[in-house]
């Protein structure tokens, strides 16, 4: 999944940003509505958790332009206002969700989560095909009931690849979902996590590479 938080409080952004890269996500932070408008025009996001109180460009307006262009990206927003009428402003320009300060970090994450399953046609939260199981939820995977370890990254290449269907996933996309912007496009990095995937999931292989176009499963 990938996620951009645009929130001006940096440490608390950074902290955000950390704790959902180890839940497997691919997270991005701006820190300012306009850097927000520039990286969501620039990458497609599955989820935007947005600060309403932002410098330069406000949250709001940040939250309208998003849903006037008709963006499929959900939108979290995170507000300070503890009276329910101020949050219910937030819902009402078009805001998924809302998160109110402080929260819980658990929270955050379920809420996320909740949010990416509805950002594209619903996943359910556990899927199988060809003898694995991937639980998005708890970050498990297994073959033929056969734990099988992945690395963050590795979990969610496999999870595209699974919700893919059988269908072919360019590594395009896999560097959108499962890598952030400071990833070099150029690198192998795709090719190789692929590969790891493969030899950890075991025989007989899964993954096949369609040449010059991507990976799927068989």
């Amino acid at each position: 999944m990938r996620v951009l938080v645009v929130e001006d409080e940096r440490q608390l952004a950074q902290s955000i940003a950390e704790g959902l890269r180890h839940h497997a996500m691919a997270v991005d932070v701006a820190f300012d509505g306009a850097a927000g408008l520039e990286r969501l025009g620039v990458n497609d996001y599955d989820v935007v958790v947005l600060d309403r109180d932002l410098p330069v460009v406000g949250g709001d307006e940040v939250c309208r332009d998003l849903v006037a262009a008709g963006a499929e990206t959900r939108i979290l927003m995170l507000t300070a206002a503890t009276a329910v009428t101020q949050r219910v402003a937030g819902l009402g320009l078009g805001a998924d969700d809302y998160l109110t300060k402080p929260f819980a970090f658990a929270e955050l994450v379920a809420r996320i989560e909740a949010l990416g399953r509805r950002a594209r046609p619903a996943t359910p939260p556990v899927i199988t095909r060809s003898g694995i199981r991937l639980d998005l939820h708890r970050h498990l995977v297994e073959r033929e009931g056969r734990p099988v370890p992945l690395s963050r990254k590795e979990f969610a290449v496999l999870a595209e690849l699974m919700k893919a269907d059988g269908g072919v996933v360019s590594a395009e996309h896999l560097l959108e979902k499962a890598w952030d912007e400071q990833i070099d496009p150029f690198t192998g990095v795709v090719r190789f996590t692929v590969m790891n995937v493969r030899r950890k999931l075991g025989d007989p292989p899964v993954i096949e590479t369609v040449q010059g176009v991507g990976y799927r499963l068989k």
